[in-house]
């Protein structure tokens, strides 16, 4: 049951990080929608999970049109706890969207022309009941679609008062870098870069964190639990009810290999005489480096929010962990 008493969150054991060089400061950890949030899960659940968050100091949430499933569904479950929970604390939210991926039928569905950006997040504010959102990403380069064209949708979303900033998602350093230049030659600065990053997944700093330092923009990272590989569960090999045993997802068994397995548990000994969970010390790596604004967590229950939060208990590495989880990653191929 929900408790009915008034929300109280915690800011003052919360971390803030600034958000690249802008005005903006994000929690150390935030609250994402990929995933438990669609009509087909549990509304109570949901509700619950974002309630419990707030109350921790997370005030980013982040969405996307086709988070579901079925798609559109994970922004009208936010929507309705927004009207229910938080309707009076919205200047205290950072509340993101994105458009990208296919989302509807048709040839305007999908991609990254004005049309299908602009309809898209037309269709998203009213899922979610809003009138604007904070940040408004791009999900992914469309190579068929000029940059330019993008980019000046994002701007027009912004000049239009239905976003207050934008943002790119797994855009690659030149691509970055470009989109940047035409942004700010429009007028609409890029305050923010969504990348996948984990320890199974370095890409970002071969180039991109380099990008984001020098444009001023903050990162936050999804995925940083590599989809649940690095936690616990996997420690004896794949679950029956897990991710990697569905025939859906984007974690496949084929990346749960015996050299992997052999590594978490190997990490899993580290994070314990480090008196931490696996996932704990996973968030704690993507949030060592400076160039990182936040580490966006899925959930599925309320407790794995209060675990995923206490990793800013220690976010400190000697140089020897570092070396120890440097080669462990290296042995596991």
């Amino acid at each position: 049951m929900i408790d009915p008493r008034p929300l109280l969150p915690a800011y003052d054991t919360m971390t803030f990080r600034r958000c690249g060089r802008s005005g903006v400061v994000l929690p150390a950890i935030s609250l994402g929608l990929w995933h438990n949030f669609g009509g087909v899960d549990t509304f109570e659940n949901a509700r619950a999970m974002v309630r419990r968050a707030f109350e921790l100091g997370i005030t980013h949430f982040d969405l996307a049109n086709n988070y579901g499933p079925p798609p559109g569904s994970a922004e009208e479950t936010f929507g309705r706890i927004l009207r229910r929970d938080l309707a009076g604390y919205r200047d205290e939210l950072i509340i993101s969207t994105k458009a990208g991926y296919r989302m509807w039928p048709g040839p305007y569905g999908d991609g990254g022309s004005r049309k299908y950006l602009l309809a898209s997040l037309d269709q998203s504010l009213r899922r979610m009941g809003l009138d604007y959102v904070d940040i408004f990403y791009h999900h992914r380069p469309d190579p068929d679609t000029p940059l330019e064209e993008t980019m000046r949708a994002l701007d027009q979303a912004v000049r239009q008062g239905k976003a207050l900033y934008v943002g790119l998602s797994n855009y690659g350093p030149e691509q970055t870098r470009e989109a940047v230049r035409i942004l700010r030659a429009l007028g609409t600065p890029c305050l923010i870069h969504q990348p996948k990053y984990s320890m199974f997944d370095r890409w970002i700093e071969d180039g991109l964190l380099d990008v984001l330092d020098e444009v001023g923009m903050g990162c936050i990272v999804f995925s940083p639990l590599a989809q649940g590989l690095l936690t616990t569960k996997y420690l004896q090999g794949i679950p029956e009810e897990s991710r990697a045993a569905k025939p859906h997802g984007f974690l496949t068994r084929e990346e749960v290999t015996p050299g992997r397995v052999r590594c978490v548990q190997r990490l899993n000994e580290l994070a314990r005489a480090r008196g931490q969970t696996l996932a704990q010390m996973a968030l704690a790596w993507v949030l060592r480096h400076p160039g990182v604004t936040s580490a966006l967590v899925g959930a599925s229950r309320v407790e794995q929010i209060e675990d995923n939060v206490a990793a800013l208990n220690n976010l400190a590495f000697t140089e020897a962990e570092l070396q120890t989880i440097d080669r462990l990653l290296a042995e596991a191929g």
